[in-house]
């Protein structure tokens, strides 16, 4: 009987196609709702934009429902959401700054000091970033700038130093990773035939590398933060935990732990939306660097 009940409260008595286009429903079809009229509540729908008055009563678009969760009465997936989502997105945007600060300005000077000390030091540097988990390098963060020079706090959410050290934890390895990339598109930007000519012509090596070389080296590097950006706003569980971050990286690793299906499955098509923006951003971007291409 207790299974009966719950399946008639999550709509999982029903055939499953009839699940699947109700929930596909969901969350692709808008609803515009008037005066108190709401087939669900307001929490259960991620976007509620007010329209104007339509015949005397107040119209309320709302879209985007994942539904509720399974281990949780009170609350919708929705609600997660909202509440675990914009902390991930300041987290990532945070280690994406980072990882760009660090990692472009590392390759550019190990391609221009080729096979020289600084370039075996440098990625020596970001063999390590590349090597070492994050899992060690957070706890080491943490220790040093926490514990020892008690400078930053190891834990907790909600002021600008917060987010120091978690975004540097995150950002060390992606700049390892861009590091690499942008050295060895560098170096091969550098040989083509149009930098030769430059230097020919007698311009100065800081502008051949920053008005020609460099420009065109970073199309490999634009192509790589699409999916990296993606990836780090949808959070990671590892740096949440030891941090004590309010993400959506612990609800995402949970829910799967707990078979919590609807969360799973938001968090999934979430990571999908913004893939697909980011590589959307990604594609103006290559416009931007190479004017020769264009789009149709």
């Amino acid at each position: 009987a207790t299974i009966k009940l719950l399946e008639q409260r999550y709509n999982l008595d029903a055939p499953l196609h009839e699940q699947y286009f109700n929930y596909l429903s969901d969350i692709a079809l808008p609803r515009i709702t008037y005066g108190q009229q709401r087939p669900n509540s307001a929490e259960d729908y991620l976007i509620n934009i007010p329209l104007p008055e339509v015949f005397g009563e107040e119209a309320t678009l709302r879209w985007v429902n994942f539904g509720p969760t399974y281990k949780s009465r009170s609350r919708s997936v929705n609600s997660i959401f909202r509440e675990n989502l914009p902390v991930s997105f300041q987290l990532g945007l945070a280690a994406m700054t980072v990882s760009m600060a660090i990692g472009i300005p590392l390759g550019t000077i190990a391609a221009l000091k080729r096979n020289t000390p600084i370039d075996y030091a440098s990625m020596g540097i970001a063999i390590m970033g590349v090597s070492v988990p994050v899992i060690v390098t957070a706890p080491v963060l943490q220790y040093l700038f926490g514990v020892q020079l008690r400078l930053l706090p190891v834990s907790g959410w909600g002021k600008l130093e917060h987010m120091i050290l978690p975004a540097f934890a995150l950002g060390f390895v992606s700049s390892a990773l861009l590091a690499r990339l942008t050295r060895a598109s560098l170096l091969q930007v550098l040989g083509e035939d149009y930098i030769r000519t430059a230097r020919a012509k007698g311009l100065a090596e800081r502008r051949v590398v920053s008005l020609h070389a460099l420009k065109n080296s970073l199309i490999p590097v634009v192509t790589v933060l699409g999916p990296l950006f993606a990836a780090l706003v949808t959070g990671t569980f590892v740096v949440e935990v030891i941090f004590g971050i309010p993400g959506m990286g612990r609800y995402f690793v949970t829910s799967i732990t707990g078979r919590d299906y609807p969360v799973i499955m938001g968090t999934i098509l979430l990571y999908a939306f913004f893939l697909v923006v980011a590589n959307m951003l990604v594609d103006i971007i290559y416009v931007w660097l190479d004017p020769r291409i264009r789009y149709d």
